[in-house]
């Protein structure tokens, strides 16, 4: 097992419990340096007293094992690629020794800066403001059978015991044997129980937007678990619409205009209309097309009615009659005209039957004589010889032109 691999788990872990307790008055640290030489600590949960809390302690709803939180919560973590050992524990009450001097050396600094003359009275924080945990995704049956009986307490939680270790007590999480309860989402998703990663999934709070990246970084390595497929593709069916919810529009259309395009089509389905609408109009003319073909009527003329000139008539040539006659109707009378010019004729005469006089007139006069003949003979009498001057008519049908003429003089 790499060492980077054990760090990615560790920091998971840590960022877990940062997220965990964001809003809170504790704040959570990753990796303490507790020396010259490297020696990190896998997570310290530190109680803020002049914090700008948002959840008051009482209330909150801690994973079992954590409701004995004091002002310094030193934890050592164990994923299920290790094992909690003795010189884990060792290595715990060896951190605790460190951090336990590093905090006088680190008053003794603040004393300094401020001048404080009696900063060389500084000393130790008592024993009762720290607390030890040891969290191990498995349950460390190796260490367990090297202790005495009298030297494991359990509580009155599953997976939670109380564990003597020389003159000092850890608390040990067994993330494996908690109760199966929502406040345990947490553990549970860092569990090796596939039913219980799901569980855990479903019933994780989040608190800040740390968690989205964290939730994300699991799923797509599968937490390091080889069953996880079939429920990773699950969970993610399931949580995909509830993320995008979460997001702001800007948030959502800047990752969807990342997302390769079958992906991004079937993302856009979720989207509520006006984000949905901004995405297309920034989306290439051929992407656009193929979205549109999915989208319902009264939505795709929505958009359609918004695309460029050149666009919207390419696009308009693929649609089905009637949906083309209903967008035409939307248009500006020039713009329609110039549509309509492009359409066989027999589609340019159903769509022409159904436009306001004056603008018939004015398609009429931009015809070719034999269209306008044929257009003609759709529309009743009346209205044809109120289309067309005589001049016109004459030239159209010579018979009708000069009956005209010769009742015009008469009426004259």
């Amino acid at each position: 097992m790499s060492q980077a691999k054990r760090i990615d788990w560790h920091r998971w872990f840590g960022i877990g419990l940062t997220e965990h307790f964001h809003g809170t008055p504790w704040r959570v640290e990753l990796e303490k340096e507790l020396a010259l030489k490297r020696q990190l600590l896998d997570v310290v949960i530190i109680e803020q007293a002049d914090s700008e809390a948002t959840l008051d302690p009482a209330a909150l709803d801690l994973p079992d094992g954590l409701e004995n939180l004091r002002a310094h919560n030193l934890l050592t973590y164990k994923s299920h690629q290790e094992a909690l050992d003795a010189w884990a524990l060792d290595e715990l009450i060896g951190h605790y020794v460190n951090y336990r001097k590093l905090l006088v050396a680190q008053q003794s600094d603040t004393s300094a800066a401020e001048g404080d003359a009696n900063n060389n009275q500084t000393h130790l924080l008592p024993e009762a403001a720290f607390q030890l945990y040891a969290v191990a995704t498995r349950e460390p049956l190796k260490l367990l059978r090297q202790l005495p009986a009298s030297a494991l307490q359990p509580t009155d939680l599953p997976g939670v015991h109380d564990l003597k270790w020389g003159l000092r007590q850890i608390r040990l999480i067994v993330l494996d044997a908690v109760a199966d309860t929502p406040q345990n989402a947490l553990w549970e998703i860092f569990s090796t129980n596939v039913e219980r990663v799901r569980q855990g999934l479903r019933h994780y709070h989040r608190r800040s937007t740390a968690s989205q990246d964290l939730l994300y970084r699991l799923i797509l390595n599968r937490l390091g678990l080889p069953a996880m497929t079939y429920t990773v593709e699950d969970f993610i069916r399931e949580s995909r619409e509830e993320f995008i919810a979460d997001l702001t529009p800007e948030e959502r259309r800047a990752i969807v205009n990342e997302m390769p395009f079958e992906e991004r089509r079937a993302i856009l389905n979720q989207l509520p209309f006006e984000e949905r609408r901004a995405i297309l109009n920034e989306m290439l003319p051929e992407e656009r097309r193929a979205v549109l073909d999915e989208l319902p009527f009264e939505e795709r003329r929505a958009i359609v009615n918004e695309l460029p000139l050149e666009e919207r008539r390419a696009l308009l040539n693929e649609l089905p009659l009637e949906e083309r006659r209903a967008i035409l109707n939307e248009l500006p009378p020039e713009e329609r005209r110039a549509i309509l010019n492009e359409l066989p004729f027999e589609e340019r005469q159903a769509i022409f039957n159904e436009l306001p006089f004056e603008e018939r007139q004015a398609i009429l006069n931009e015809m070719l004589p034999e269209e306008r003949r044929a257009m003609l003979e759709q529309i009743p009498l009346e209205e044809r010889l109120r289309s067309l001057d005589l001049d016109q008519l004459q030239a159209l049908d010579p018979e009708v032109g000069t009956m005209l003429r010769k009742l015009l003089s008469k009426l004259e």
